[in-house]
């Protein structure tokens, strides 16, 4: 256990530091964590060996992979229903065509530009259409922008997104058998009795420090992403999808979601997204920079051309328009799920893989910071707290309650 020991003490000593940098910098802490695992990596590398950090080893993955599951969950459960049914139409708009032109955008210029064959080409074209829940939810939590109506809107279009990149993966690549009938089916099933059944549960059994909640909605992402795994889709599908049915009963508990939230940035995401930074392979990105520049670069004019001027059509204003493509031009999850699911079903090569990968790290990482520089709706932050404001104010009610009696 020494070692295991060890690489915990490393990793959340990783998260620490991320948690400082991103504090320093003023940036988020899912993108310093992206950041650090990238340095991290790459100095634990080149002066102990590649296999140091322990990125690999079954318990990080769990960790990592839970976190991506709680994260994906969070993000679902925050999207106001009320509001999504209000913002369909540009959700649906901004969703569909933040898939559709990066999809067939980056397809292309793997194919004429890089001259990959036409199977890596589509993958690519998938790998690269994705937005990363996990990191736009962090950095709408980041700045309170979950609470809006705007935030909200733009996670509903993430899972438009990223509903249309595992549908293109499966339809494409994925064999359609018995399998996937029962997971779909398995899973409707669901979707239509945790509305349901959740309160009523809650309500007769919850509220007690045995944290029955959290067991009960482990029991339910854990559950569905194994069968999705089994039937060869991804984990985080159901996860998003059981966070909005219940975005009406278990996202207005606010203090569940604090506590779901405590474990899952406190403990689970920086394994996430400091493994997700690890996987940047500085070897492959010097020996074809002008490949990685290539695809980065038409991940991101695609989805200018097709986020930016749907935006604008519903009346967004130019700093949240800018703001909203950026954000939708990250990604993480989906983009290196699908890379390694072609690498995986040999439909790539390793340095291909690793070309995909850096350029989904990346476009993590440079739109959100570009956003966050330039084009953060400041009229939408909500107000920080002045130093021992809170705690005056209790002491104020605690005095008047004294008073009163």
């Amino acid at each position: 256990m020494t070692e295991t020991w060890g690489l915990a003490a490393l990793w959340l000593g990783l998260a620490l530091i991320a948690v400082l940098m991103s504090i320093w910098l003023r940036i988020a802490t899912a993108l310093s964590e992206i950041v650090v695992g990238i340095v991290a990596q790459l100095a634990i590398g080149t002066f102990i060996g590649a296999a140091a950090l322990g990125a690999d080893q079954s318990w990080i993955k769990f960790l990592s992979g839970t976190g991506a599951l709680v994260l994906t969950f969070l993000a679902g459960a925050e999207l106001d229903p009320a509001v999504f049914k209000l913002k369909l139409k540009e959700a649906t708009a901004v969703g569909l065509m933040s898939f559709f032109a990066p999809f067939l955008g980056c397809a292309a210029a793997a194919y004429y530009l890089l001259h990959w064959d036409v199977q890596a080409s589509w993958l690519a074209g998938v790998a690269l259409s994705t937005t990363s829940v996990a990191v736009v939810y962090a950095v709408m939590l980041e700045f309170g922008f979950n609470k809006t109506d705007y935030g909200k809107t733009v996670l509903a279009a993430c899972f438009i997104t990223d509903l249309g990149t595992v549908l293109a993966l499966g339809f494409i690549f994925s064999p359609f058998t018995y399998k996937t009938l029962i997971f779909f089916g398995a899973s409707i099933i669901a979707f239509t009795i945790l509305p349901w059944l959740t309160p009523r549960f809650f309500k007769r059994y919850g509220e007690r420090p045995s944290e029955l909640e959290a067991k009960y909605l482990l029991l339910c992402l854990f559950g569905l992403g194994a069968l999705a795994a089994w039937a060869d889709s991804e984990a985080v599908l159901p996860a998003y999808v059981i966070g909005m049915v219940l975005a009406g009963t278990v996202g207005k508990d606010h203090a569940l979601i604090r506590r779901l939230r405590t474990l899952t940035f406190g403990l689970l995401t920086p394994f996430y997204f400091i493994r997700a930074g690890s996987f940047v392979s500085m070897p492959a990105l010097l020996a074809a920079p002008a490949a990685f520049i290539i695809l980065l670069a038409a991940k991101l004019v695609t989805k200018f051309v097709g986020v930016y001027p749907v935006t604008k059509f519903y009346g967004s204003p130019r700093t949240e328009a800018m703001y909203t493509t950026l954000l939708m031009s990250t990604g993480l999850t989906f983009g290196s799920i699908s890379a390694l699911f072609g690498l995986s079903h040999h439909i790539i090569d390793q340095s291909q893989y690793s070309l995909l990968v850096v350029t989904v790290i990346g476009s993590a990482v440079v739109p959100t910071l570009i956003a966050n520089a330039f084009f953060l709706p400041r009229h939408l932050l909500r107000p920080a707290p002045e130093p021992g404001k809170h705690a005056t104010e209790q002491k104020n009610v605690a005095t008047q309650l004294v008073d009163r009696k």
